[in-house]
């Protein structure tokens, strides 16, 4: 009898243990930082549409806003997250160079006028010979420069880089009467305005090269990715849309983001969303997407972003949605597949 009491709570222990741990399983972790392109995902969650459809899998999600953009990515690295706002050139030279092999889940958005070069007294790119240009070095900011530079005949052995935080910025380039800077929208937006100042370059000029995505841990549940896809493109339906609910959308989206709607709805003008899943598929099968990772791997190599001691810029596979690799087929990190985002074009979320 004593055996079988003993049996009996051995039993109840290790149901208790793995319905904990199943338990634990299934609430997920995803972070993101304040920009344009990612305040929908602020909608999504206190709008109750991402738990909608956490619970049709059977899921929970937290979302978690992080202030500092790379710090995120740097939790997302650690695996405090499963998944994480950031750019393509992040994704592959934080992640992806770490050995953290993700996917490009979803294709938010490209900024399409939302990055530019401002200079003070000057009109054209030349005019940045022989400046200080102030901007957060390594950045999307410092590839947007290189490729301006790069698409005039110039170099950055023509001007000086002066690494500049996203917090100083605004008001350190203001204050310089012969000043120069790359930045991003809010800040782009209110610097415009400056005396004397003129946008010499921006991100429309080489459209669909600097990307917003939500990237995930490429092993993470189905479950997961099916949920944040679903309740992404919802949250997109209710932005395209017209009518009370997509102005109380953008509302709190603008609050969340420390903006007017009118300033919040100019910064849309110059983000390129996909708010129609069909169109983000399109992209992410697009040939172009392939010239743009050339550009960013080539970039991010030369400026040392792969690390002391790589070899070259094949280091990092990059698979693509065809099943195309560029760079080491051995040592895929980050991997552009569009096949949940098709479900969504296909009514099967």
């Amino acid at each position: 009898m004593k055996k079988m009491v003993i049996l009996f709570m051995v039993v109840m222990v290790a149901v208790v243990c793995l319905t904990g741990t199943a338990k634990a399983q299934t609430e997920y972790g995803v972070c993101w930082s304040h920009y344009t392109g990612w305040e929908p995902w602020a909608y999504a969650d206190e709008s109750g549409i991402l738990k909608k459809w956490a619970d049709k899998y059977g899921i929970k999600i937290k979302l978690t806003l992080v202030n500092d953009y790379v710090e995120s990515i740097n939790l997302y690295t650690a695996g405090k997250f499963k998944a994480c706002t950031m750019t393509n050139m992040d994704a592959l030279t934080i992640p992806a160079v770490g050995g953290i092999d993700s996917t490009a889940l979803i294709i938010g958005d490209f900024s399409n006028g939302n990055d530019g070069i401002v200079v003070k007294k000057g009109s054209a790119m030349a005019d940045l010979k022989e400046r200080k240009v102030k901007l957060v070095e390594l950045s999307v900011s410092h590839y947007l420069l290189s490729r301006a530079l790069s698409m005039n005949g110039m170099t950055e052995k023509d001007l000086t880089l002066i690494n500049t935080s996203d917090a100083d910025i605004g008001s350190v380039f203001l204050a310089d009467a012969t000043g120069a800077a790359v930045t991003w929208n809010p800040i782009l937006m209110n610097v415009r305005n400056g005396k004397d100042v003129n946008m010499v370059f921006d991100s429309s000029r080489i459209p669909g090269e600097i990307i917003d995505m939500l990237v995930i841990h490429t092993d993470a549940p189905e479950t997961l990715k099916k949920a944040l896809v679903a309740a992404w493109f919802e949250t997109m339906k209710v932005m395209k849309g017209q009518g009370p609910e997509t102005d109380k959308a953008h509302e709190m989206m603008a609050n969340k983001a420390g903006a007017t709607v009118a300033e919040f709805k100019a910064q849309l003008k110059t983000t390129a969303m996909f708010y129609e899943p069909a169109d983000a598929v399109e992209f992410a099968k697009g040939s172009k997407l392939k010239d743009t990772m050339e550009y960013v791997r080539t970039f991010s190599f030369d400026h040392g972003l792969y690390g002391q001691g790589a070899p070259n810029k094949d280091l990092v596979g990059i698979e693509f949605s065809d099943g195309q690799v560029m760079g080491n087929k051995a040592n895929v990190k980050l991997r552009f597949d569009s096949s949940v985002m098709q479900m969504a074009v296909d009514g099967k979320l």
